[in-house]
């Protein structure tokens, strides 16, 4: 599910420059829709988590599925800014709302001991997808235009995606199954506990993770919008360029992959910490990249980073708040946090406009992961309370 959303939503880059050239649109102009899908489909998941937690994963992927192929689908089809805006904006912005919370809050539910590992593991799709799609994207830009190759790619994925959603299921109690498949306890009956979200909205730690959470996300999608036409400007073939968008992939795969083995062995606080410290490292790589292998060396750490940050937010909402309403407090954190991210490439692509160059919204992004970090620092002594 997850490599093939994100690896759908990842190729936008690919079709910025072709976008742009063939409509007149501005770096910014083009941005503009991919920042109203990132607001639109981050608020929605506030709604999407309480949907799963009540219907079951199954059916809520499946109805997104269905919406994330129109939307990208009518996206190739656009031929005003205004037409972008809704197709891309609205239309797959509803798809994309169920793709990341019902996802990860599911396997959150279905481990305890080990619960860093799984979601590590089943979020690796989401690298693997930045991986393998935006070169895809790339080749089939080059053969047959950037409208046709988001078409074939936008049917292609909402139907694998709707084969996929037949097989979620809300949680091993919804089947007579224990998590990590312990034993049933006397009685023969298990039920999930936890906070529900309102009584996390009352509490500090949540709020101090939204606010981490919101600090490093602000500027998270600039590499995956602005990347490779960066790489553009300095000279290198689209294909080329598409590189970078793999780079982070590569990073990507092995920052989740080894970030949910760190969150089992060394605990939370101490991997989050590593993963702003890299993040802040990486944009500053960014800043001063000028040649393809310098923005391959930005782009894999980078990757690791986001990778490693975001997946340790399902298992550290079910240490933190217990199972019982997982995704609907993974859905509020999303919402409340991932939503300004939506201002990052659309902002990224002013400054672009303004000064030319791409170093002062890296400098920025650095900035504000170095703040994450102190915020972080901040929700480990709350906790030690």
């Amino acid at each position: 599910m997850l490599f093939l959303a994100y690896g759908l939503q990842f190729s936008f880059g690919i079709f910025v420059t072709g976008m742009g050239e063939e409509m007149g649109w501005s770096r910014a102009d083009t941005a503009l829709p991919y920042s109203i899908y990132v607001f639109g489909y981050s608020v929605l998941s506030l709604y999407t988590g309480r949907a799963t937690d009540r219907f079951g994963p199954r059916v809520v992927i499946a109805t997104g599925a269905g919406l994330l192929g129109l939307g990208w689908g009518l996206s190739a089809l656009a031929t005003t800014l205004w037409q972008l805006n809704l197709t891309l904006g609205v239309i797959a912005a509803l798809g994309m709302s169920v793709a990341w919370v019902p996802c990860n809050a599911t396997v959150a539910r279905w481990f305890t001991r080990r619960r860093g590992s799984a979601v590590g593991l089943a979020s690796s799709g989401t690298s693997f997808g930045n991986f393998c799609v935006p070169p895809l994207a790339a080749v089939l830009t080059a053969q047959w235009g950037w409208r046709v190759a988001l078409g074939v790619l936008a049917v292609s994925c909402a139907l694998l995606m709707l084969v996929a959603a037949h097989f979620m299921l809300r949680d091993p109690e919804s089947v007579g199954l224990t998590p990590d498949g312990d034993p049933l306890p006397a009685g023969g009956t298990l039920t999930a506990t936890g906070y529900g979200i309102r009584k996390c909205l009352r509490l500090r730690p949540f709020w101090l993770l939204t606010a981490i959470y919101t600090t490093t996300w602000l500027v998270v999608f600039v590499p995956f919008v602005h990347a490779v036409a960066m790489a553009e400007d300095l000279g290198l073939s689209t294909f080329a360029a598409a590189s970078v968008l793999s780079a982070i992939g590569i990073g990507g795969v092995a920052g989740r992959l080894s970030s949910g083995l760190m969150l089992d062995r060394f605990g939370y606080m101490p991997t989050m910490l590593g993963i702003f410290a890299l993040q802040a490292a990486a944009f500053g790589l960014f800043a001063t990249a000028d040649s393809l292998p310098s923005l391959w060396a930005a782009g894999t750490l980078f990757g690791y980073a986001f990778g490693g940050g975001v997946t340790a937010l399902a298992p550290l909402c079910s240490v933190l708040f217990g199972r019982a309403h997982v995704a609907s407090i993974v859905g509020a954190i999303f919402a409340f946090a991932a939503a300004p991210s939506a201002l990052g490439p659309y902002l990224a692509g002013w400054l672009y406009d303004a000064t030319g160059t791409y170093a002062l919204v890296f400098l920025i992004a650095a900035a504000l992961n170095g703040l994450a970090f102190l915020l972080t620092l901040a929700l480990a002594a709350q906790l030690r309370r």
